[in-house]
């Protein structure tokens, strides 16, 4: 059982709050334990977020770093692990959960950064706005890279044991911009958004565990994923929905 299901966002867990992000992401792991009871597995793959680490204290952060999810979402996830790692003691499930670091790619959706970026150059938004300062460093990790890692877990883990899939790649969010205005054509003045959301201003995986335990090591590069992820969305996307929509999804708080 892959368990990718959940309620996303850490910005979006605040509008929401505590409880439905506990339903969504706690209540729903304990039932898919509950009968994995009565259905052996051969694993159960939890999918979990570098959101747990909250604020980290060392960067890149290791799987060793204190645990310290600041947001309903980071806490909800992490919850998930322990439960995982309960049910693998009590009853025998063989679990492994992933700390995802910042998926994106093809079929990504707007409420995601990477994804935002690329939809504000595709409907020619200028001025083309940066939420924070554009110094915050991210390790966006291509999708493919996501579901290899994935895969190999399922395989080779079975006792509970937390791996952090992510690239070390450091990555500032305005090198991003510059690059997703650059590879689409879009001449725009950036102007930044100190005043929105941005999250932890460093998240960087170390990724040795993922070596080590599954012989994994992300493949395609930040600026190639985004190529890649720039080129599909172009082919696949109408520009005059895109713009209808984009607002709300920016800004719209609603679960789902």
């Amino acid at each position: 059982v892959f368990h990718l299901s959940g309620q996303p966002g850490v910005r979006l867990s605040w509008a929401h709050g505590f409880t439905t992000y506990v339903e969504m992401n706690v209540n729903v792991t304990q039932r898919m334990l509950e009968a994995a009871r009565s259905a052996p597995l051969e694993r159960f793959v939890y999918a979990s977020s570098s959101s747990v680490y909250g604020n980290a204290t060392r960067v890149p952060t290791p799987e060793t770093e204190p645990t310290r999810p600041y947001s309903p979402y980071g806490v909800t996830k992490l919850a998930g692990e322990l439960l995982c790692s309960a049910y693998g003691a009590n009853y025998s499930i063989p679990t492994v959960s992933l700390r995802y670091f910042t998926v994106y790619g093809p079929r990504g959706v707007e409420n995601h950064a990477v994804m935002a970026m690329i939809a504000r150059a595709f409907v020619g938004e200028n001025p083309f706005e940066v939420w924070g300062t554009g110094e915050q460093v991210r390790n966006w990790t291509y999708i493919d890279d996501i579901v290899r890692g994935t895969l190999l877990a399922a395989e080779k883990i079975d006792d509970a044991t937390a791996v952090n899939l992510g690239t070390t790649e450091r990555i500032r969010v305005m090198d991003a911009v510059r690059e997703v205005l650059r590879y689409t054509g879009h001449k725009a003045r950036i102007v930044t958004r100190p005043d929105m959301p941005t999250g932890p201003l460093n998240r960087v995986a170390a990724n040795e565990r993922a070596t080590k335990l599954l012989g994994w090591k992300p493949a395609v590069s930040f600026f190639e994923g985004l190529h890649r992820t720039i080129d599909w969305y172009l082919a696949n996307k109408d520009r005059s929905q895109v713009k209808a929509n984009l607002a709300a999804m920016l800004t719209e708080r609603h679960p789902g």
